[in-house]
Formats: C-alpha cells, sequence, structure tokens
C-alpha cells in the first residue's frame, strides 16, 4: 500500500536584490532535498520591483503573499535617506506581521563567545517606525526641524507579548525579559512594560519566569554576558537593534534568521543587506536564509523537516569544515549548498 502523496503547499518566494537570488537558489536546492511541499510562486520586491513594474512592493506581489499567506523573502535594496520606503516596512504593515521572531545561536564554536542561544521578539508595526515624520522650515532652511511621532497601542502591546510569552513556553524556554525605556519615555515605552506586567500576572506568571531592563543597560549587560538572557521581548526600535546586537554575538547577520508572524500570514527572511559588493561572484553565505526557511518549516508544523535543516547546517560547518569565506572557510555558495544537500540525503 502506498503512502499518500504529501498536501503541497502553496507559498510566495521572493528573490530579492543583490545575493537574494543566489542564496534563494541555494535555499530551494536545500528545500528540495529536504522533500518541503512547497508549490512556489515567485514574484519580485525592492530594487526588482522597481526595475520590472515601476514599484518597489507590485500589486502582484501583494497579491500573491494575500493568496498564499506565506512567503520566503530573500534581502531587498532599500535606499538611504532618500528614495523609496522600505518594501519590508511596507509588507510588515500590509500584512499587520506584528511579530518580528529573531532566534540566534552559536553554530560554529571558538568565537568570542560560547553557547548562545537567545530569542528577539520585537514589535513590527508600531512605535517611531510608524512614519509619522515630518520637517518644519525655519527661514531658508526647510529641514530646519524634524519631528517624529512614536504610536504604541495596549492592544499591539498585549498581542505581541502574548505571542512573546506563548512562543517561549511552546519553545521550552525559561525566562522572558522585557525590554523598555520607561524611566523617560514614561508614556511611549511605558504602556508596553505596564501591559507586559499585567499579562504576566493574569496569564503566565505560574507558567514561566519574567523580569524587565532597561534598553541601554540590556545592551551592555548581553556583551557582557549573553547567558544571563533567554527570550527577550521590546518595541520597535529597540528590538531592531537588540536583534543585530544578538546576531554580533553569533558571527553576524549572516548567521540570522527572521520571521514576522501575523494573524493571516507569515513571511520569512535573511534579515542582512542585499551586499550588492559580492553579488553575483558565487560566494554569498545562505545560512541565514536557510535558518528562516527552517523557521517557515516550523510555522506549517513540518519540526521534523526544520530539525533536519538545522542538523545538517551543524554538521556541515563542524564537522565536514564546509564554510564560506565570512565564516573563515574557503568554499563557495555552490560548494556549501552541495554539502548540505549530501548530509540532508545521506542522514
Amino acid at each position: 500500500m502506498t503512502s499518500p502523496a504529501p498536501v503541497r503547499i502553496p507559498a510566495t518566494l521572493i528573490p530579492g536584490d543583490g545575493i537574494g537570488p543566489e542564496i534563494v537558489d541555494a535555499t530551494l536546492a536545500i528545500l528540495e532535498a529536504l522533500e518541503a511541499p512547497f508549490d512556489w510562486e515567485t514574484h519580485v520586491a525592492g530594487l526588482a520591483g522597481v526595475t520590472q513594474h515601476g514599484d518597489p512592493l507590485p500589486a502582484a506581489t501583494l497579491a500573491s503573499i494575500r493568496k498564499t499567506r506565506l512567503a520566503l523573502k530573500g534581502p531587498l535594496e532599500t535606499p538611504s535617506g532618500g528614495g523609496y520606503r522600505s518594501s519590508n516596512v511596507r509588507l510588515r504593515e500590509e500584512f499587520q506581521l506584528y511579530a518580528n521572531l529573531r532566534p540566534v545561536r552559536t553554530l560554529v564554536p571558538g568565537g568570542r563567545y560560547e553557547g548562545v542561544d537567545l530569542v528577539v521578539v520585537r514589535e513590527n508595526v508600531e512605535g517611531l517606525y510608524m512614519g509619522y515624520e515630518h520637517f518644519i522650515q525655519i527661514g531658508d532652511d526647510p529641514h530646519a526641524v524634524a519631528i517624529a511621532t512614536g504610536v504604541n497601542t495596549r492592544n499591539g502591546s498585549n498581542r505581541l507579548l502574548e505571542f512573546a510569552f506563548e512562543h517561549a513556553i511552546a519553545t521550552g524556554r525559561k525566562k522572558v525579559t522585557i525590554v523598555h525605556k520607561a524611566n523617560i519615555m514614561k508614556a511611549l515605552t511605558g504602556i508596553f512594560l505596564e501591559a507586559a506586567q499585567q499579562l504576566y500576572e493574569k496569564k503566565y506568571k505560574d507558567k514561566i519566569a519574567m523580569d524587565t531592563v532597561i534598553i541601554d543597560a540590556c545592551c551592555m549587560k548581553l556583551v557582557l554576558d549573553p547567558s544571563k538572557f533567554d527570550v527577550l521581548v521590546t518595541t520597535n526600535l529597540f528590538g531592531d537593534i537588540l536583534s543585530d546586537l544578538v546576531a554580533g554575538l553569533v558571527g553576524g547577520l549572516g548567521m540570522a534568521p527572521g520571521a514576522n508572524i501575523g494573524t493571516d500570514a507569515a513571511i520569512f527572511e535573511a534579515v542582512h543587506g542585499s551586499a550588492p559588493d559580492i553579488a553575483g561572484k558565487g560566494i554569498a553565505n545562505p545560512t541565514a536564509l536557510l535558518l528562516a526557511a527552517a523557521l517557515m518549516l516550523d510555522h506549517v508544523k513540518l519540526g521534523d523537516k526544520a530539525t533536519r535543516l538545522r542538523a545538517a547546517i551543524d554538521a556541515v560547518l563542524n564537522i565536514d569544515k564546509v564554510r564560506t569565506g565570512d565564516l573563515g572557510g574557503k568554499n563557495n555558495t555552490k560548494e556549501y549548498t552541495q554539502a548540505l544537500v549530501a548530509r540532508i540525503r545521506n542522514a
């Protein structure tokens, strides 16, 4: 008797800019080796969207995500200062992807820190990133004063905090740390701290430990001893900063995946930039996107395949010693990909 064919899962694929198509191709090859049952709809965004459709976030791309409710995305180029607004921010707003999940762990021992295993849960659609900004002209200077307004809501804080507590408990974590600046920004981040304390007392105090820390002290403590933390939960701007900081503890953004999760959609991504300076050279490290694909597999309840993917990455880096240049190795993207495919197929 033959086994039933696996249920196919429609998903949107955005190759991205710069090294994006190279690391996406590597990730697709490895997902194929895992027999991950995704049916991909490929669309563009970022600079590729502007080049092909005159829009960094074309309507067809949005329509595909609205239909599949699931996407894997390579890095997108965003101009600094002027130019178009970040497609990443627009995607989070469009689909209310309120929870940004950024796990990091030590993959290659021997660095400055050993045994790092942290998760940053960042509020993704409120705070100072809502884009409520303007200039005020004084005299002949049109940019004499810059003003930005941040907005945090109790509802937005609660849904992110509940996601963080539930994720921490489900994944066997021991402690949740609320990161804030309520000593100075008493309203904007005070509401987040207050919501956390109230939610914890009401629902979670018998399930997991919680503490709180001011953002600047948190940064110092992370650098001194990251083992003191487990799950860090915070508002948008602080989360953006902390997620890059913790990536630095394990070797950089090339090792850091990201998941953007909302009620009706989820987008998984490499959080590093598009690295146009090395695009087309075949030397990019696809690990961050591979780990994002593992988060995607977890999300669609294919945890066994996610576990196999993470185990293959660990084995290739530390047993086979196949590493790209950014990790001190001499292998290119193709060689790293082939080593991972071999590990998966021979496991």
